[in-house]
C-alpha cells in the first residue's frame, strides 16, 4: 500500500467529492447561468475542500441526476472544461467520475491527467437506473488502449442504490473482485451519498482481501470518522462536507476543517 501514501502524502487519505453543477444535457441544467456558473460554483467547492485541508478530490458529476450509465458525450466535455479552468488552482492529487460510466471516466481522466476513477466496473445489478450490467474486461482494454496505465482504479463494489441480482456474500464478491480484476482499491458503500456506511462489511471485507486497500465510500462524518477509518484504509467523503450536512448544498469550508482535524486527530493517534 506504499503507492497510496506516495501518491496522497499521508497514510488513511481522504477523497473530497467536488460536485459539479447540472451541465448541458442534464434535466436541471441552469441555462440561464450557464456554463460559466457551472465553473464558479466549482471554483468555490474547491477552494473550500482545499482551504479544508483534504488530502485529495475527485471531480464528479453528481448533480446530473438521474444518472445514466452510459453517458452522453456532452457531460464529458462540460467535465473536461470545468476541471481545465480550474486546474491551475489545484494543489493536491485528483480524480474523476462520470457517473455511471467508467469509460467515460477513463476518458476525461485522459483529457485532464486525472490520477485516479472511482467506478462500477464489475458485476450486474438490479437498480433505481434499471437493470446495471458492466463489461470491466472491456473497460480495462479501453484504459490500456489510451494508455493509462498509470491511472489509478477504485472499485465500488458495493453501487449505490442498486443490489446483485443473485445471492453473495460481500467477502466472496470482495475474493472474487480482487483475484480477477487487480483493483487498486476496492470501495464500500452505503445505500446513498451520505448515507453511512456498516464499519462491519467494511470490516469484513478489508479482512477477507487482505493487501488490497478498502476505502469507505459514503456517510463519513466528523462524529464516526474514527470508526470508519478504524475498519478502512480511507475515505471517500462528500454530504458532510456541506452547508447543513445536506446533499445539495454548497461545501461549507468550516466543516471541511472540522472533519479534517478530528482525521489528523485519529492519524495521530487521538
Amino acid at each position: 500500500m506504499q503507492w497510496i501514501k506516495d501518491l496522497f502524502k499521508t497514510e488513511k487519505p481522504i477523497i473530497a467529492m467536488c460536485h459539479f453543477q447540472p451541465m448541458p444535457g442534464d434535466p436541471y441544467y441552469d441555462a440561464e447561468g450557464g456554463m460559466e456558473k457551472v465553473v464558479e460554483l466549482a471554483r468555490h467547492e474547491l477552494t473550500a475542500l482545499q482551504n479544508g485541508g483534504v488530502d485529495a478530490v475527485m471531480f464528479s458529476n453528481e448533480m446530473s441526476l438521474p444518472y445514466l450509465t452510459r453517458v452522453h458525450p456532452e457531460t464529458t466535455v462540460a467535465m473536461a472544461r470545468v476541471i481545465g479552468e480550474l486546474k491551475s488552482g489545484i494543489r493536491v492529487p485528483y480524480g474523476v467520475n462520470v457517473l455511471w460510466d467508467p469509460v467515460a471516466s477513463i476518458d476525461l481522466a485522459a483529457a485532464v491527467d486525472a490520477r485516479f476513477i472511482r467506478e462500477i466496473l464489475t458485476g450486474v445489478y438490479a437498480s433505481d437506473f434499471g437493470v446495471w450490467n458492466t463489461n470491466v474486461g472491456e473497460t480495462i482494454r479501453h484504459k490500456m488502449h489510451l494508455h493509462q496505465d498509470k491511472l489509478r482504479i477504485l472499485y465500488n463494489i458495493v453501487p449505490e442504490a442498486a443490489v446483485y441480482m443473485g445471492e453473495r456474500d460481500i467477502r466472496d464478491i470482495a475474493r472474487s473482485t480482487v483475484f480477477n480484476n487487480r483493483p487498486d482499491i476496492l470501495c464500500v458503500s452505503g445505500l446513498t451519498a451520505g448515507i453511512e456506511t456498516d464499519a462491519q462489511i467494511l470490516a469484513q471485507v478489508r479482512e477477507a482481501v487482505p493487501g488490497t486497500p478498502v476505502f469507505c465510500n459514503t456517510g463519513c462524518r466528523e462524529d464516526n470518522i474514527a470508526r470508519q477509518l478504524a475498519a478502512s484504509d480511507g475515505a471517500v467523503v462528500g454530504t458532510t462536507f456541506k452547508v447543513d450536512g445536506k446533499f445539495e448544498n454548497l461545501v461549507d469550508e468550516k466543516r471541511v476543517a472540522g472533519f479534517m482535524k478530528a482525521v489528523r486527530n485519529f492519524r495521530d493517534g487521538g
